[in-house]
């Protein structure tokens, strides 16, 4: 499960540039029609970790909430799993670059709420242990969100997502906000735990290295209007070393080069 095809799709915005006159003397608002996705044609495999790169306002985000249905006004086709997308669906789960922990609850009861239609109570906490032990969160279950580190609240949001056992998890720049050594644990953890649950996962990143290293998928957008500049399928084994695979190495310096830096560093 998991199958996305996208055709033909585009995206436009109406911006209000100010008031204007009209022949009769009434006042009205002058309006401009901007071009956000200019004929995007995309296609992910069920069970794929695809990474999306892109300069920013570029549509990265858009794109993520018209596949996840939050977005209904656009042109062409989005099928997942071969249905329509007409709307947000249960079983695909988007994470925000917000927080979205609800602050009055602990991590158990947060990463719980997935798990409300449960009605067997033994598997339920089952359940519920399996998916703090899979984030590392073992010992905070009955803290709050103002009592973890930023790494520690982005991994109870991906446990309550996962707790679902949604066909798609999309994912909003997981990442941001976090510090270095943070950054790289949440990296590998993330890696992990699609391979452990094999379902499909969208990620928007700024970062070329998260994207070269996590994706089995990777996807390289223009600006303004946006169109697919790198659409690519990533064989290389893992874990992936820049610095022992030459072409690897190459295909990250043509990343940097598409998105206008003159050389990897």
């Amino acid at each position: 499960m998991g199958h996305i095809v996208i055709r033909n799709l585009n995206k436009h915005f109406s911006e209000r540039r100010g008031a204007r006159r009209t022949g009769n003397g009434a006042g009205g608002l002058a309006g401009e029609t901007i071009s956000v996705l200019d004929d995007v044609n995309l296609e992910f495999e069920n069970g794929e970790m695809v990474c999306i790169l892109g300069p920013s306002g570029c549509g990265k985000t858009t794109l993520l909430r018209i596949i996840a249905g939050f977005d209904e006004q656009f042109e062409g086709q989005v099928n997942v799993d071969g249905q329509p997308v007409d709307g947000p669906c249960a079983d695909h789960i988007f994470l925000f670059q917000s927080s979205g922990l609800l602050p009055w609850m602990t991590v158990r009861q947060n990463v719980g709420l997935g798990l409300r239609q449960m009605q067997d109570q033994a598997k339920h906490d089952e359940t519920l242990r399996e998916y703090i032990e899979i984030v590392e969160l073992e010992g905070f279950e009955d803290h709050y969100p103002h009592q973890l580190s930023g790494g520690m609240q982005r991994r109870a949001e991906l446990a309550r997502a996962l707790a679902v056992n949604p066909e798609l998890l999309i994912m909003d720049e997981p990442f941001s906000g976090l510090d270095f050594f943070t950054h790289m644990k949440m990296r590998e953890e993330v890696v992990n735990m699609h391979d452990y649950i094999g379902k499909t996962m969208l990620m928007v990143t700024h970062d070329i290295d998260d994207a070269l290293i996590m994706g089995d998928r990777i996807v390289v957008m223009s600006g303004r209007p946006s169109t697919i500049k790198l659409a690519r399928k990533l064989d290389f084994p893992r874990p992936r070393d820049f610095e022992h695979n030459e072409e690897l190495s190459r295909l990250r310096a043509e990343v940097f080069l598409m998105l206008g830096v003159p050389y990897a560093v």
